[in-house]
């Protein structure tokens, strides 16, 4: 039976099984056995089997090391790119498809810091808190697919981020993982293209008990709205769905701090670590 790599759909598998055969073809014209292969780019004949037969994503040095070995003169590691994007579970790709497509990126988020803005550490420390645990290759694809999406963050794109001060208290991977990512926000928040506030926890009103969501306002004039609880990764399109979300987004960024407040506050927490 076969097994498809952590959150495949059939095109990204489709892209792995092709980017495997390429790579087989080159080996096999080069008279190369996939173990004489690994001992020379320093992965087992194992690994090499399995990217050849799309059941993994290749990192990017695998490419590189594949490529020169192979003398394949940049057709193996031009692949990372559709490797790259091949790996993010569906759901993110989607996700990363609005982002890219948005002119404003607004986020509320109460558990923990935004994905965006998560330092790796944080966000190995976040996915190894799931239960059921992730699998090692799991764990490595999806910490792949979320330090990738960061990139839109200095594209220009406006971001606006809220944190309910409950996520920026929470010691997710111990103190000094949080420090090093509370002194991350703190550069990020400097950043002319992100307004970064927060919902102190004295505040007795708060308009978003009832989870985090983002809201994306796209080129074409229209927004949709995000929202990832538990099982539920959903997408909401329906305008009158989105206007409440935008309606209790306004809400809660006159109930969090300003801006400048943010970032006292901020740095008030990095000194209590």
């Amino acid at each position: 039976m076969s097994v498809e790599p952590y959150g495949a759909d059939e095109e990204s598998a489709a892209v792995l099984r092709t980017v495997g055969r390429i790579i087989k073809m080159c080996r096999e014209r080069e008279g190369l056995t996939q173990a004489g292969l690994g001992a020379q780019i320093g992965y087992s004949e194992e690994q090499v089997s399995s990217v050849e037969r799309g059941r993994r994503a290749p990192v990017e040095s695998f490419l590189e090391a594949a490529d020169r070995a192979l003398g394949a003169a940049g057709l193996i590691s031009g692949l990372k790119a559709d490797v790259a994007k091949a790996r993010f579970p569906k759901k993110v790709r989607d996700l990363a498809k609005l982002e890219a497509e948005a002119v404003e990126v607004c986020t509320y988020d109460n558990s923990v810091v935004n994905g965006l803005l998560q330092t790796e550490e944080y966000v190995r420390a976040v996915f190894a808190s799931r239960r059921p645990a992730f699998s090692p290759e799991e764990t490595e694809e999806l910490v792949s697919a979320r330090m990738s999406r960061q990139e839109i963050v200095r594209s220009g794109t406006a971001f606006s981020f809220v944190h309910d001060e409950a996520a920026l208290r929470r010691p997710v991977g111990g103190r000094m993982v949080l420090r090093r990512q509370l002194e991350h926000l703190l550069e990020v928040g400097q950043m002319r293209n992100v307004v970064i506030q927060v919902l102190p926890l004295a505040s007795e009103d708060n308009a978003g008990l009832d989870g985090p969501f983002h809201l994306l306002r796209l080129r074409d004039g229209s927004t949709v709205g995000h929202s990832d609880i538990q099982l539920v990764s959903r997408l909401v399109a329906d305008r009158r769905e989105v206007q409440l979300l935008e309606l209790r987004y306004g809400i809660i960024r006159a109930q969090a701090l300003t801006p400048r407040e943010s970032l006292a506050h901020i740095d008030g927490l990095l000194g209590e670590t």
